[in-house]
């Protein structure tokens, strides 16, 4: 059954509230039984979602302006905006709170998908702000697939200092959290956040804003600019109702949009500008909704990704947090689109790939007029930022899932000939790591390595990212001219910088190598193998007797760790009870499996997994 059929046979008691509907919001009321098109937003308590209202609002009443009965409208229903609601990462980073930041893009995906499915919408533009909504935004689009299209909100301006005219951000004001001058941390988060938009560096935010540009589902050209710059609610949104239209007439799906290549594209620039290590959770959440069963068999190889970063694809932007500049300094030398055309030119994107525009991504590029990288903000694949690629998987002993993430481009020292060896030092979970950087920051040695574990997305529950402990380190770092690892079973912030690896897994929670590793071990982090190792662990007896005890533990207290956090609302349960593997984007699924649509509607749908190919023109390992 289509959607629309139950309108279709006009019956009054469905009817009656579609033609309130219209007549509430200024529609023709003999529109009601055509396909619906309509305008969906993202709403939280911090500035990043504060600039999506007025967006929306613009883009509604250009829909508004365009259906109709009449020659050269669109001959559609119009339904009213819809809102999903997400929390703040930078509020909560830090606290127990940061629990629901991952599981807020399930919700989004959950929500959109109630929304789009239950109204029917034939087509959809979507405004997204923050961090973890656009991705849940674009699941849920791709599980409808029917035409829509992406606008990101917008990124903040930098923050200044007035004291030294320093450009300040979200992460300045985390790094100073251990600062002991009350003034000057106040100082700090007066001016580090000014105005609306989200955060404005290389962090989360700007990494998938720019991957959902590359994949397709954004115009690169809206990717960068503020979110205050006045094309957002002018141009930007008569654009955006014409791309639209463009894409029901030719029957222009999302699923048509992200396939194999064009994820492979945006997973490229993604190494290529240096991005957040989120992008190894969000991806494979993407590829499973566009109908992927595994992201890193069907899309990517661990071995192919590192390959790619380590010898091929090298970052091309100064950008925060490892390098100068914001994305609105981005926007200044050209946008995204810059650096998408960089790498085309250098043979490692597909431009055949289709993107919402109804034009190719190679089309989108030439037709923008793409600008030359300056050599500044934005530099060339030619003469890069830094010569090889921002991130790095890893496996070995304690990663067997090759799940670790490393942002190799944040790293700002202690790697001899791509090789750190320190000494673990355990924390069972984050708040106590948090109590020993305050109470007791002199306690941290050089060259300690630091584990922070049974916050994964079954043990915490919810896999909460760490921005605020790795900016304290950072910190103490920089202050002491010595190098503190840390790696964890939870995740980072995109604004994370130093030796950090997240995503270590299995997690503590389920029994994985992590769980077992105790204070004064050797931990070595061998960029040369990309592995990440316990040499303590290869002792087979060793291994066995902490396993043994983990177990007691285990059973002693009903089947959970004790050093895992509490469950104590209904969505931190569902976490626990259904979470997958950060390898499979760490989303809630039933019984752990990844959820694949059903093929007989995805046929319906005109998809059909054996026509998804290998890259053309994607250098591959």
């Amino acid at each position: 059954m289509k959607p629309t059929d139950l309108l279709i046979d006009r019956h009054p008691g469905r009817s009656t509230q579609t033609i309130g509907i219209a007549r509430a919001l200024g529609t023709d009321p003999d529109l009601i039984h055509e396909p619906s098109v309509g305008v969906v937003g993202t709403k939280g308590d911090s500035q990043c979602y504060l600039g999506v209202l007025a967006k929306v609002d613009a883009i509604h009443e250009r829909l508004k302006a365009r259906v109709g009965a009449g020659q050269g409208q669109l001959k559609l229903r119009l339904v009213q905006p819809e809102f999903t609601i997400a929390t703040s990462d930078g509020m909560r980073n830090g606290t127990r709170e940061m629990r629901y930041s991952l599981i807020g893009r399930e919700v989004t995906n959950d929500a959109l998908c109630e929304h789009l499915s239950a109204t029917g919408l034939a087509g959809t533009i979507a405004v997204v702000a923050c961090d973890k909504p656009p991705v849940g935004t674009l699941a849920a689009l791709l599980e409808h697939n029917r035409p829509a299209i992406i606008m990101s909100d917008g990124p903040i301006h930098p923050g200044h200092d007035p004291k030294t005219g320093e450009a300040i951000d979200l992460v300045t004001a985390y790094q100073v959290a251990g600062n002991p001058d009350a003034a000057f941390r106040q100082h700090i988060a007066l001016h580090a956040c000014p105005g609306i938009g989200s955060c404005g560096g290389m962090f989360t935010y700007n990494t998938m804003q720019t991957f959902i540009g590359v994949v397709g589902m954004e115009p690169l050209h809206m990717v960068a600019p503020p979110s205050d710059d006045p094309r957002r609610t002018h141009e930007f949104a008569d654009e955006l109702v014409a791309y639209l239209a463009d894409m029901i007439d030719k029957d222009l799906k999302p699923r048509d949009i992200v396939v194999r290549d064009s994820i492979r594209n945006a997973v490229i620039v993604a190494m290529a500008i240096g991005g957040s290590t989120n992008v190894t959770l969000h991806a494979p959440e993407i590829a499973r909704a566009a109908g992927y069963a595994d992201f890193w068999k069907d899309i990517i190889t661990p071995e192919e990704f590192n390959h790619l970063s380590q010898h091929v694809v090298p970052v091309l932007t100064d950008a925060r947090p490892y390098g100068k500049y914001s994305m609105v300094d981005i926007d200044n030398v050209g946008g995204v689109q810059v650096i998408a055309r960089e790498l085309l030119d250098a043979g490692l994107l597909n431009g055949d790939v289709m993107t919402c525009t109804g034009e190719t991504l190679a089309a989108q590029i030439d037709r923008l007029g793409a600008r030359r990288a300056d050599g500044k903000v934005v530099y060339s694949v030619d003469k890069p930022y830094k010569p090889t690629g921002g991130l790095r998987v890893l496996g070995g002993n304690l990663s067997p899932d090759f799940s670790a993430i490393l942002k190799l481009a944040g790293v700002e020292g202690g790697l001899e000939d791509n090789t750190f060896r320190g000494r673990a030092r355990v924390f069972e979970g984050e708040r106590r790591l948090l109590e020993a950087l305050d109470k007791a920051p002199d306690s941290f040695q050089n060259h300690d390595m630091v584990i922070v574990r049974y916050e994964g997305p079954s043990g915490a529950p919810g896999m909460p990212e760490m921005l605020d402990p790795t900016s304290r380190i950072t910190t103490l770092c920089r202050e002491r001219n010595i190098v503190i690892g840390l790696m964890t079973d939870a995740r980072f912030s995109g604004g994370s910088v130093g030796l950090v690896i997240g995503h270590v897994g299995p997690e503590a929670a389920l029994g994985g190598p992590i769980a077992f590793v105790e204070d004064g071990d050797e931990i070595v982090v061998d960029l040369n193998k990309s592995e990440l190792n316990c040499p303590a662990l290869d002792d087979a007896a060793t291994l066995a007797k902490r396993k043994a005890a983990w177990d007691k533990a285990v059973a002693a207290n009903g089947g959970l760790h004790p050093n895992c956090g509490a469950a104590d609302t209904r969505l931190l349960h569902r976490a626990r009870a259904t979470a997958v593997p950060a390898t499979r984007g760490g989303g809630l699924h039933p019984n752990r499996e990844v959820w694949v649509r059903d093929p007989r509607r995805a046929e319906r749908s005109g998809f059909k997994v054996q026509n998804r190919h290998r890259p053309k023109t994607n250098k591959s390992f």
